[in-house]
C-alpha cells in the first residue's frame, strides 16, 4: 500500500508541474503505467487470502501420452513459466529434471520463491493442451499434445507432517541433466517413494546425497500435506453436496498454433490471440481472470463451449 500511495503522489506532482507549464508528457505516461501496474498487483493480492497463498511454490510438469510431441510441449511450458518468474522477479531452483529421449523433458520439478508465488501459480494447475503442426512429423500433420502442471505450497519448517521410516523407500541413482549440466559421477541423486500413497519424489540438483534427500523430503511433505487438504475438502463437499471446482487432471487451457492462433482458458473463457506472447511468459491475464472468478464464486459455472480444435 505504501508503494501504491507513493506512485499516486508522484503522479499528482507531475500533474501540478504540467499545470505550471512544464513539459512532463513522457514522465507522466511512465508514472501512469507504473501506477496502473501497482493497482493491478494490489487487486490480485486482495484476492489471495488463502492460508498458503503467500508461500513459495513447488511446480512440477509432466508430459502426457504421445512421446516426443508431449515431452517437447512440457519443455515449452517450462520455458513459459521460467519467463513468467523472470517478469515477476521470483527466484527459481530446479530440484529434478528428467530429459526426454529425443527432445523436451520427461518430468521437471522446481521451487519458485517469492511473495504469493503459490497463490498465483495455483491458477495454473491442471492439464494444458497444445495444437500445432508437428516439427517432428515429416508429413507435417497437425498434432495435439497434453502436459500436466502441478503446484503445491512449500511448507515452513515448523509444519508437522509425520512420515514414518517404514512408509518410505529411498533409492539412489546417478544424476543426469540436459546438455550435461549438473551431472555427477557418483550416485548422489535421490528417489523417495511414499509407499501408502505411491507418491514418488526425485531430487538430483545438489551434489551431496544428503542435501538431495533433504530437498526431496521437503517436496514429499508438501505433497502429502496438499493431499490431506484435498481429501478433507472432498469429504466436506460430499457432506454438503457442493459442486467441486475444476481440479488436477482437467483440461484448463488450450494453446492453438494451427489452423489459427489462439490461447483459451476453458474455466474462465479468457482468450488471447498472440500465442507467442503467452508462451513467452505473459500469462498474468489468465491468472488474474481465474482469481477474480474464483473470488466471486463464478469459476466454472458457465456452460461448456465447443472444444478448441
Amino acid at each position: 500500500m505504501l508503494s501504491l500511495k507513493k506512485k499516486s503522489d508522484d503522479l499528482s506532482v507531475l500533474v501540478e508541474w504540467a499545470e505550471a507549464g512544464e513539459s512532463v508528457d513522457a514522465d507522466f505516461a511512465q508514472a501512469l503505467d507504473a501506477l496502473d501496474r501497482e493497482v493491478q498487483t494490489a487487486e490480485v493480492k486482495k484476492m489471495l487470502g488463502g492460508e498458503h497463498d503467500r508461500r513459495n511454490a513447488i511446480l512440477a510438469i509432466h508430459p502426457g501420452a504421445g512421446g516426443t510431441e508431449s515431452q517437447d510441449w512440457a519443455e515449452m511450458l517450462l520455458r513459459m513459466y521460467l519467463r513468467w518468474t523472470e517478469r515477476r522477479g521470483f527466484k527459481r531452483e530446479t530440484i529434478d529434471y528428467q530429459p526426454g529421449e529425443e527432445a523436451g523433458l520427461k518430468s521437471v520439478t522446481l521451487t519458485v520463491t517469492g511473495e504469493f508465488a503459490y497463490g498465483l501459480l495455483s491458477a495454473e494447475a491442471g492439464v494444458h493442451r497444445l495444437v500445432r503442426i508437428s516439427p517432428f512429423d515429416q508429413a507435417a500433420r497437425r498434432h495435439t499434445s497434453f502436459a500436466s502442471v502441478y503446484v503445491w505450497p512449500e511448507l515452513p519448517e515448523d509444519v508437522d507432517v509425520e512420515i514414518e521410516d517404514k512408509d518410505i523407500r529411498i533409492d539412489t541413482y546417478r544424476s543426469s541433466g540436459a546438455g550435461g549440466q549438473h551431472v555427477n559421477v557418483t550416485d548422489s541423486a535421490i528417489r523417495i517413494t511414499h509407499l501408502p500413497t505411491g507418491i514418488v519424489v526425485s531430487c538430483q540438483n545438489e551434489r551431496s546425497q544428503h542435501r538431495n534427500r533433504d530437498s526431496a523430503m521437503k517436496v514429499l511433505k508438501s505433497r502429502l500435506f496438499d493431499l490431506k487438504l484435498k481429501e478433507q475438502q472432498a469429504r466436506l463437499d460430499q457432506i454438503g453436496g457442493a459442486k467441486q471446482q475444476i481440479a488436477f487432471g482437467s483440461q484448463i487451457r488450450s494453446y492453438v498454433l494451427h489452423p489459427y492462433q489462439l490461447v483459451k482458458d476453458h474455466r474462465t473463457k479468457e482468450q488471447v490471440g498472440d500465442v507467442n506472447r503467452v508462451l513467452d511468459g505473459d500469462i498474468d491475464v489468465f491468472i488474474k481472470t481465474y482469481l477474480m472468478k474464483r473470488s466471486s464464486g463464478t469459476l466454472g459455472t458457465e456452460p461448456p463451449d465447443e472444444d478448441v480444435d
